[in-house]
């Protein structure tokens, strides 16, 4: 079995800054807000894996119908000799991506980049004794800071899967999408999965389940800084709230206090109050439509190659290709 090589770009130490940044300047903006990387630590992923499989949580599915129908081809148009894959976590739908690159006879490495070191060992463990002679490159990294660091070479193709480009404000996406157009040649590839615009109806209960385990997932942000920052957040303090921005298009969640408290966070070096009825928004979910993928891609400096979308219409996977800088 080949041993996954393995870079670090983002090691404990910088993730303790980073989170403490990030608690100071979000929990101290007038608005309050914390980004939603914080939700994913062991806990947070086994919440996240429970609601890919709830029935109001729609996008996995259907991305995971797309790439099923869809993943031989992209093999046949892409031809790609390295599979880099943003956000990987466990790479659970990524093996249709493998499955049909590999049955092309082109595919030689397998780059997974993802902030958690522990899924990234993993993923690679059930990868590599699956796909014997796949050489599987794991990076540890933040996909806003360290793609840079991505090996180069290889008739490459980025995958970014699950919507989560979504997760990133429109100026954050702009320079997301330029900085992966920024480390590829032209002529290769990304592969981008984006949820699509639809009635709140349908939206809003994939992010508000009846069940209470998005709920769970959203607090679970609180318990993180608890661990991490010695933070006295009462979880059940907080209730879970799921709004769909008809203006922004995109879904928000946040945590609002049910009662007035004061919250110590020394890891932080801070002390919040909190009004009853205040939120602290902890993610936004944007969604798409053909032309403004088309549009942001294009400003990015990629021309839409193809545009699948599953048997209804709710998510899409576009495939683009990078061309020359001017």
């Amino acid at each position: 079995m080949n041993v996954p090589a393995l870079d670090v770009h983002l090691d404990d130490d910088e993730i303790s800054r980073s989170l403490r940044s990030d608690v100071i300047t979000g929990l101290t903006a007038e608005k309050k807000w914390l980004p939603p990387k914080w939700f994913y630590d062991a806990r947070g992923s086994e919440l996240f894996e429970q609601i890919t499989e709830l029935r109001e949580y729609y996008p996995t599915r259907a991305e995971r119908q797309i790439l099923t129908d869809r993943a031989a081809e992209i093999a046949r148009h892409t031809r790609a000799r390295s599979l880099l894959e943003l956000g990987s976590g466990y790479s659970t739908k990524t093996r249709l991506l493998l499955d049909a690159l590999t049955a092309s006879g082109v595919l030689e490495t397998f780059v997974p980049m993802d902030v958690s070191p522990t899924a990234l060992a993993a993923a690679a463990d059930r990868i590599t004794a699956d796909y014997p002679g796949l050489r599987v490159h794991n990076v540890v990294g933040d996909l806003t800071r360290h793609l840079k660091h991505l090996p180069v070479g290889g008739d490459r193709l980025v995958a970014f899967l699950g919507g989560t480009i979504g997760n990133l404000l429109p100026a954050e996406r702009a320079a997301f999408l330029a900085e992966v157009r920024a480390v590829l040649e032209p002529g290769e590839h990304l592969l981008l999965g984006t949820d699509l615009v639809k009635s709140p109806s349908v939206v809003v209960p994939a992010y508000d389940d009846a069940q209470g385990v998005t709920a769970a997932f959203n607090r679970n942000v609180l318990r993180v800084l608890n661990n991490s920052l010695d933070a006295d957040f009462d979880l059940d303090g907080f209730t879970h709230v799921a709004l769909w921005d008809a203006e922004q298009e995109w879904i928000e969640m946040r945590l609002r206090a049910r009662w007035p408290m004061r919250v110590t966070i020394p890891g932080a070096d801070l002390v919040v109050d909190f009004a009853a009825g205040e939120e602290v928004r902890t993610e936004v979910s944007a969604k798409f439509s053909r032309s403004g993928v088309q549009r942001e891609l294009t400003e990015a400096g990629f021309t839409l190659d193809h545009w699948w979308t599953d048997h209804d219409g709710l998510f899409a996977v576009s495939l683009a290709k990078a061309i020359p800088l001017s």
